[in-house]
């Protein structure tokens, strides 16, 4: 069957499979599969957060954020501590990691200054302006559309596949 899709969606879904495949290839880099290295990033982009919360931005379930947690505290790049305010809750933080950081930092710095001779002189700052608020809108609906999708599964008694 012939795909009708738009040069524009076409690409769309050639970026979006290329930046899956990169991160999942740094993350068997790191030892890890895509789900936990995202999760470690999301630690790394907002800090120490509860189970609950990294279950409730990577749209895991309860149990599912657990195993992931576990592997990575096993792997040393996390600890679980104690909320002082709430005994109960558990709160998640990423490890001052040295194989994180040794692992890490080559394969952005190289990203970063490949994208850099790449695109740095190509487009002039109006250009990269519209690129950027394309990126960030495009950014905004498929938050909205993961949150959608998230709750129409809240909605269905079938279970989701974790």
């Amino acid at each position: 069957m012939a795909d009708t899709s738009s040069p524009g969606e076409l690409l769309g879904r050639e970026l979006s499979t290329a930046v899956v495949l990169f991160h999942q290839a740094v993350a068997e880099r790191m030892g890890l599969n895509a789900t936990d290295f995202k999760c470690l990033d999301m630690l790394a982009q907002r800090g120490p957060l509860t189970a609950g919360r990294l279950a409730e931005i990577l749209g895991l379930t309860g149990g599912a954020i657990t195993g992931v947690i576990d592997r990575l505290e096993a792997a040393g790049f996390v600890q679980r501590e104690r909320d002082p305010g709430d005994r109960r809750r558990v709160i998640i933080k990423p490890c001052d990691s040295q194989a994180y950081a040794k692992t890490l930092v080559p394969i952005f710095a190289s990203l970063q200054q490949a994208m850099g001779e790449e695109l740095a002189n190509r487009y002039s700052p109006e250009e990269f302006d519209a690129i950027e608020d394309f990126l960030r809108r495009t950014i905004h609906i498929l938050r909205q559309e993961t949150l959608k999708l998230h709750q129409q599964a809240e909605g269905h008694s079938e279970p989701r596949a974790e």
